[in-house]
């Protein structure tokens, strides 16, 4: 089997170590970034476990520190197939007590933040004919009272996700934006419990997803998947 090769933004922990682990285990070489490098070395020092992997720092607010990280994987392994744009924050307040500042990160972080990392991988991507995932959620199509900053940078980055996908499939490259309901994960400074947790999606869950979109074949393109909990909580 030929090589593949990934780049997970925010790969340390929740969606992004799972999808890491996932990718790992069916044999992909697989970088992950995160803020620190400790924090990247840390999930690291597991996923060794499973496999090829490379931990970068790097922040997707910054283009060039995307740039880098590119450039990290091209240099270690020559080629890369597959990105999977997970980064992400949460801040949720009325809009009269929503900082400027807080505002500013979520859409830095989740809309641009998703646009830095296409934009520095893009050129590598089309090379391979490979396929970029973005993690939005479905507070990307669903708003509510208090997420005036969150449900704008995931409306933004569906509407983004999917005009990249029309812009890209003409190359042979895939765009699929996933919109996840809850996922057991360190999302919003959560810390998971495995009992009160139990009925939501795990990171292993969508590890699992990635790793089946990726198996489809080449003619078919899924642009677009809603995923949610089986059963709601209560």
């Amino acid at each position: 089997m030929s090589i593949k090769v990934a780049l997970i933004t925010g790969g340390s922990k929740g969606i992004g170590f799972g999808i890491a682990e996932a990718l790992l285990k069916n044999g992909y070489k697989v970088a992950i970034t995160s803020r620190t490098i400790a924090s990247a070395n840390e999930a690291a020092s597991t996923l060794v476990n499973y496999g090829d992997i490379l931990a970068i720092e790097a922040d997707v607010k910054d283009f060039k520190s995307q740039q880098d990280a590119v450039d990290l994987v091209i240099e270690k392994w020559g080629q890369l197939d597959v990105l999977i744009a997970n980064a992400g924050v949460g801040h949720f307040a009325p809009i009269d007590e929503m900082s400027v500042e807080l505002w500013q990160q979520t859409i830095d972080t989740n809309l641009t933040g998703v646009f830095y990392s296409i934009k520095a991988s893009v050129a590598e991507i089309k090379k391979t004919k490979g396929t970029i995932f973005t993690i939005s959620s479905l507070a990307g199509t669903n708003f509510f009272a208090g997420g005036s900053a969150y449900n704008a940078s995931k409306f933004g980055l569906t509407g983004f996700s999917q005009s990249v996908m029309l812009d890209l499939r003409k190359y042979g490259v895939k765009v699929s934006t996933i919109m996840p309901g809850s996922v057991a994960s360190h999302f919003n400074d959560h810390n998971p419990d495995a009992e009160n947790d139990a009925w939501k999606i795990q990171p292993e869950d969508m590890g699992k997803l990635i790793v089946d979109l990726l198996a489809m074949p080449a003619r078919t393109l899924p642009s677009k998947i809603e995923i949610r909990p089986t059963t709601p909580k209560g």
